[in-house]
């Protein structure tokens, strides 16, 4: 989604930056390192991680931003939890965009995405 927004607005973005790749290249998302970090220590569950990142975030950017980046991670966790417990399936691997996402990102280093063999 994060791609084809980024495409839509004609934004630049770090597509990496979702796997926690700290890379120097210019990104259009305001404060987007400080965003970085709290979401992959929201992800994490790293209690003192997540402290320190929601501060920095909280500096940065300001309360509400911090409130907004937090309203949207319980969002996305609350669609994942409604996917799983519905059996929903991950897109099909015969998604052109989903596949070129999966590869930047290589996410086929995960068990539950590699590809088939045939």
């Amino acid at each position: 989604m994060l791609r084809v927004s980024a495409n839509k607005t004609e934004s630049n973005i770090d597509i990496n930056m979702i796997m926690g790749k700290e890379n120097q290249s210019h990104t259009d998302i305001e404060h987007a390192r400080e965003l970085m970090k709290f979401a992959g220590s929201l992800a994490s569950r790293d209690e003192e991680k997540l402290k320190v990142a929601r501060e920095k975030l909280a500096l940065a950017a300001g309360e509400a931003a911090l409130v907004d980046a937090a309203g949207v991670a319980a969002n996305f966790q609350r669609m994942v939890r409604i996917a799983d417990a519905t059996g929903i399936p991950v897109d099909s691997n015969d998604n052109e965009i989903s596949n070129e996402v999966r590869k930047d990102l290589d996410l086929y280093q995960f068990d539950q995405l590699a590809p088939e063999a045939d």
